[in-house]
């Protein structure tokens, strides 16, 4: 009987397990378990990839968080000491108590981000978890960050505010001086009227202003006021000498002030120090405003013209008192206009801008670095970025696990399965009916 094929009717019995070649090829019932495109299986391959990275980062992910957490306790333990003045055993225990606390409460905060945001699936709990990490970092800045940049920049500041009291030290000085030395050149202004009513009683003696040559009682009165005029210049110009040495003086402090400000040592030894000078510096200042005349000129000049002490009229004639009577009415008058002349000169000098009260105020480094933050920068960003850096891994891992999530689609896990996974659930299904044999024989 030849070997050959024979075909078999439509319809005979086929033997068991033998499937038609012209019956059409059976469907999965379940949806979505059909055959994957080739997109799918590149994406499904690509988030195995990703989970692979993520597991090789996530083996020393929390030790890179420990690290970050123990260097901003120590920048903090640092900035915490600079604000406790006693250096006893309790204060150091409260101070690491602190920095303990703080590096503990930032290891377990950023823990909870990186594990639960990326996890997150829905627009609300994103944005949930988003406002609690803007919280926690916001509290993060407020009890650590501003300690470690006064740990790292404290004694900058403080030196920074040195510098910046020596400034106003110096501008009080100058003006001052400048106020003072206004006040000298109304010397000039009282020289000028004394030498006027010197040339006045010149001409009476010789006859040329009464019209009587003498020294009468026109004359006296000429004298006399210009020996007032003559005093108050001598006290004008006794007082160059201390206003030179007040400034010569103010500014050696200023040079010992400025050489705290940039000297090697400890700040606080130096700010002790510059307290010192400050106050010899303050005085120094005071004094010239005390040395300045423009008070003394207005009210010398308000005596001029007030304080007249009229002598009596010595003329031999009846037409000689009145020609002495009327002059003295016309020096009278000029003594008027010129303490008048006097004191708008002394106004213009009282009215120049006044020195600015300043005062030295000793600052912690932390109230320092707070001042002058915008001279510090650079320690600022340091000193939150060694907080608020495992923010960037939180954001890295959320972006991560979106793409993880968008490469395995929405797809049964069975579709995803690794070869070891496939591998596992056989071995786990063959325990399983070993067991359920086993079972049924002893019965």
């Amino acid at each position: 009987m030849p070997d050959t094929p024979t075909e078999m009717p439509q319809g005979a019995l086929r033997p068991a397990g033998q499937a038609d070649p012209a019956a059409p090829a059976p469907q999965d019932p379940r949806p979505g378990m059909g055959m994957t495109s080739p997109s799918e299986r590149l994406g499904a391959r690509h988030a195995r990839e990703l989970e692979q990275h993520l597991g090789w980062l996530d083996s020393f992910t929390g030790v890179a968080l420990g690290v970050l957490a123990v260097a901003s306790g120590i920048y903090t333990y640092l900035g915490v000491r600079t604000l406790l003045d006693d250096t006893g055993a309790w204060t150091t225990f409260a101070a690491l108590s602190y920095s303990i606390a703080v590096s503990v409460g930032i290891f377990v905060f950023w823990s909870y981000m990186m594990r639960l945001l990326p996890a997150m699936r829905s627009a609300s709990s994103r944005i949930g978890l988003l406002c609690s990490m803007a919280l926690g970092s916001l509290a993060i800045i407020a009890m650590s960050s501003w300690l470690n940049a006064a740990a790292l920049a404290g004694a900058a500041a403080v030196e920074q505010h040195l510098a910046v009291t020596v400034q106003d030290y110096q501008a009080s000085l100058e003006r001052a001086h400048a106020n003072a030395i206004a006040g000298q050149s109304l010397g000039r202004d009282v020289a000028r009227v004394r030498q006027s009513f010197g040339d006045l009683s010149e001409q009476e003696a010789t006859g040329d202003l009464s019209g009587f040559a003498g020294r009468g009682a026109v004359f006296r009165v000429l004298t006399q006021k210009a020996a007032e005029l003559a005093a108050l210049e001598t006290q004008i110009g006794a007082q160059d000498a201390p206003v030179a040495a007040a400034f010569a003086e103010g500014n050696a402090i200023l040079s010992r002030m400025r050489a705290l400000t940039v000297e090697a040592g400890p700040v606080e030894q130096r700010s002790v120090r510059f307290s010192e000078e400050a106050v010899r510096l303050a005085g120094i200042v005071a004094q010239l405003r005390q040395l300045n005349v423009a008070p003394l000129v207005a009210r010398a000049a308000q005596d001029l013209a007030e304080s007249v002490v009229l002598p009596e009229l010595d003329g031999g004639s009846d037409l000689a008192r009145s020609s002495q009577a009327s002059t003295i009415d016309s020096v009278l008058l000029l003594l008027r206009q010129r303490a008048e002349t006097l004191r708008g000169a002394a106004a213009e000098v009282e009215a120049l801008p006044a020195t600015e009260e300043t005062i030295y105020t000793p600052i912690s480094a932390a109230d320092a670095v707070i001042r002058y933050a915008g001279n510090f920068v650079p320690s600022w960003a340091g000193a939150i970025a060694i907080d608020l850096l495992p923010a960037v891994l939180v954001f890295i891992v959320m972006v991560t696990q979106a793409a993880i999530r968008a490469g395995r689609g929405e797809g049964m896990s069975e579709e995803t399965m690794t070869v070891a996974e496939l591998r596992a659930a056989l071995a786990a299904a063959r325990l399983l009916q070993d067991a359920d044999a086993h079972r049924d024989a002893g019965r």
